[in-house]
């Protein structure tokens, strides 16, 4: 293959370019507090941002990576904030357990009730989100306040999550949602400030959906 240019890539291997990847990452991140199967979660966090920091920066409830396999397995809903996330998600391993990934944030009802109480999308599509997906995994990567209100609800009682994979990335409210859902006591992965995003949310949850399909 000719790239015409000075610069040779090491390989054009899908498969050895994602090792090769990994490697240099397990290289370059050195010494870590993460457990072996936390470390899958944080390997594919920076893969996909190329961020070391923030994935030195990620905070893991003890029972969150069995807390997520355990919901894979048995069939439980991924709920998505926004459409980026639930695109970025390897559904076919979600569904192969008889799972499925839903986004409420556009559905009509949603945005009628938003527009009728002068609120956010984020916020209602979690109070329908709840109903829906009880025993589910909640992956927010866009919007705190789509967080914050679920927090809110599973402070109430209302909600129980089986996990929250919480990254929303800005500069509003972002970091202080996440301090709040790292003192939550049900199973959640989170990070530190303001970085996140959807990229690196679909990157964990993909991750656990792996392990929980190598156990077979």
């Amino acid at each position: 293959m000719d790239f015409r240019t000075e610069f040779k890539p090491m390989t054009v291997q899908p498969q050895e370019i994602e090792e090769l990847s990994f490697q240099i990452i397990t290289d370059e991140l050195g010494e870590h507090p993460f457990s072996e199967e936390q470390f899958k979660v944080v390997q594919r966090v920076i893969h996909a941002s190329a961020d070391f920091d923030l994935g030195r920066s990620l905070v893991f409830h003890p029972d969150a990576v069995k807390a997520g396999i355990e919901a894979i397995r048995s069939g439980k809903k991924v709920v998505a904030d926004v459409q980026m996330v639930q695109v970025g998600i390897s559904k076919n391993r979600i569904e192969k357990y008889g799972g499925e990934v839903k986004v409420y944030i556009s559905d009509r009802d949603v945005m009628e009730e938003a527009k009728r109480l002068n609120t956010t999308r984020a916020i209602i599509s979690m109070r329908k989100a709840i109903k829906e997906a009880e025993g589910g995994i909640f992956c927010i990567g866009n919007a705190p306040t789509a967080l914050l209100e679920l927090i809110r609800l599973v402070k109430e009682g209302e909600a129980k999550p089986g996990l929250i994979i919480g990254m929303p990335v800005g500069f509003v409210s972002a970091a202080e949602s996440k301090e709040e859902l790292a003192k939550l006591d049900v199973p959640f992965i989170t990070n530190i400030g303001r970085k996140g995003g959807s990229p690196v949310t679909v990157a964990s949850l993909n991750a656990i959906s792996l392990m929980a399909e190598r156990l077979g």
